[in-house]
């Protein structure tokens, strides 16, 4: 039982309630403290995967799945964080890549070099994936670094 609180005087001001320890779980309704969520630790399996699934899905969904990884996980776990800055910089350049070959289409360059840029985009993402889940660091061997 938790001690009877005193009651209310408005010149003395409220008094606090107690806190439970730290890590504790908070009873149902308490106000929860802004930012992130705690920022629990990622294991590293996960941390593997998730750096996995910011190249692997890449080649689906572009610029996004990377982006949603780093959003995630930048804070949480630096191995993550490092494999989708690298995986969304390089999907940030394959776009420029794609608007520079539809540019050059209209000489004919840019049929041949269009198709280039798609097999080298997915080929280096499979490469990062696969570096990713075996716990390794991967470098693009041509990046820009548009995020840090």
């Amino acid at each position: 039982m938790t001690a009877p609180q005193p009651p209310y005087d408005p010149t003395k001001g409220q008094p606090y309630r107690s806190q439970p320890e730290f890590g504790a779980p908070q009873p149902y309704g308490a106000p929860q403290p802004y930012g992130a969520p705690g920022a629990q630790p990622v294991s590293p399996s996960d941390a593997k995967t998730w750096a996995m699934l910011a190249h692997f899905g890449a080649i689906v969904l572009g610029f996004i799945a990377p982006l949603v990884v780093w959003l995630m996980y930048k804070d949480r776990d630096e191995f993550v964080r490092r494999h989708a800055v690298e995986s969304l910089n390089f999907q940030i350049l394959l776009a420029i890549g794609y608007v520079v070959s539809m540019v050059l289409m209209f000489v004919l360059i840019g049929l041949l070099l269009f198709p280039i840029i798609w097999i080298a985009g997915i080929v280096l993402e499979v490469m990062g994936g696969i570096a990713a889940n075996g716990g390794r660091e991967h470098k693009y061997p041509f990046n820009v670094s548009f995020v840090k």
